[in-house]
Formats: C-alpha cells, structure tokens, sequence
C-alpha cells in the first residue's frame, strides 16, 4: 500500500469528525442538510454498508465532518452492540445568529415532529437554546449567544 493515497494533509494534528452510527441513511442526510448548515460532502457504499460525510462548505483548510454509518446486517461490526444515540444530554451543537433563529428552528422543529426542547434561556454561557431530535433520536443543539466565539477569541485571538 502506497505511504499517501491523498494530496492533502492537515499541517498539524486536528480535529476532524464525529461519527454517528444511523438506521437510514437517506433519511439522516435528508434531515441533516434539512435542519443544519451542513452540506453533502460525499456518500458512499462499500461492502460493509452506507457512509456520508457532511459539514460546511465554507471551511475546505480546516474541515470539521459529521460522518453517518449505515451498515448492512450482515456485514455490521457492531451489530452486538445497541444502537447509540446522543441524548438527553450529549448533543451536537449549532451556533446560529439570533434569538429569532432560534425560534425559527423551533417551530421548523415543531412542524417536523422532532423538537426535543423549546428555546430556554439558560444561564451563561449557555445562552439561548432549543434541541432537535435527528432520525435516530440524537439531540441537536441550537444555541445563540453561547459565548464559544467570544471565548475563543479571548484566549487565542484572532
């Protein structure tokens, strides 16, 4: 086997991906590109089942990617084990730009059948936030005013 298959590479080690194990995966990247600002990167299939990877196209130097695995019955490493899902707390987050944004995903949510939590303030630096539920049942977060790019600045500048 070749020492690179690829051209790129990041320049120091990063952060790449969360994976998410999923029952459809056409009904996972539906949703997701539904009610996220994530993007189809690519989808796959191979022998051991479906792959998507999704994230913002806005950031190819630095990419970040939701990875969705359907895998076949026959062919499912983990087919022993029970389907995970993030929830009622562990989450995926979503930084959006308003209070308004908020409750526009909020009632999207609401219309679709998959709110998991009504906007709430809570206290800092959590902000102002509501939680979708994806196909699978995982928690989505959607925050404003969270303080994580304020703190990032903060602290290592920009």
């Amino acid at each position: 086997m070749a020492d690179r298959l690829y051209a790129e590479h990041p320049p120091t080690p990063r952060w790449t991906h969360i994976a998410l194990r999923v029952k459809d995966i056409d009904a996972s990247i539906a949703w997701y590109t539904e009610f996220t600002p994530m993007e189809l990167l690519e989808k796959r299939q191979d022998d051991m089942g479906f792959g998507a990877w999704l994230g913002m196209s806005d950031s190819p130097d630095t990419p970040f990617i939701l990875v969705l695995a359907q895998f076949l019955p026959e062919t499912d490493p983990f087919k022993n084990a029970p389907q995970e899902i993030l929830a009622p707390f562990a989450h995926l987050g979503i930084e959006l730009t308003s209070r308004e944004e908020i409750e526009a995903m909020a009632a999207k949510g609401q219309a679709a059948g998959c709110l998991g939590m009504p906007p709430t303030d809570m206290p800092p630096p959590i902000g102002y936030i509501c939680m979708l539920k994806d196909p699978d049942g995982n928690t989505i977060e959607y925050s404003f005013d969270q303080g994580v790019y304020a703190k990032a600045k903060e602290v290592w500048g920009a």
